[in-house]
């Protein structure tokens, strides 16, 4: 398992609304977007649509689904499975952990919903 980074407390990220870790930062060379979906849980995709570059975190969130703000594919935030064209390929996921309110994102492992 990669090593934790600490994201801050769970009321950094509202609700609805996305943070980017840079790729520098995770060590994964890739932007991940850590998501507070609307079912109060945390979900880590990389922040790249699959279809063109646009990042993620910049989408719409209903749910547990991120609409890419270019040409509007959906992703799921639990899978990252690919809902609706353009997008045909699935986002990589992260593991995401919420730890004494702390949000932990634990990159380049398998991704399980984080409870708030």
């Amino acid at each position: 398992m990669s090593e934790a980074i600490n994201l801050g407390s769970m009321d950094d990220i509202d609700e609805g609304e996305a943070k980017v870790v840079s790729g520098a930062e995770n060590g994964t060379g890739e932007d991940i977007a850590v998501f507070h979906a609307e079912d109060g849980n945390f979900y880590a995709l990389d922040d790249n649509c699959t279809h063109e570059t646009a990042s993620l975190a910049d989408g719409w969130i209903e749910g547990t689904e991120v609409e890419c703000p270019v040409h509007s594919a959906k992703f799921c935030l639990k899978s990252g499975t690919a809902l609706c064209m353009p997008a045909t390929i699935a986002a990589r996921t992260h593991k995401v952990v919420v730890e004494d309110g702390e949000v932990l994102l634990y990159p380049n492992t398998s991704a399980v919903p984080a409870s708030a």
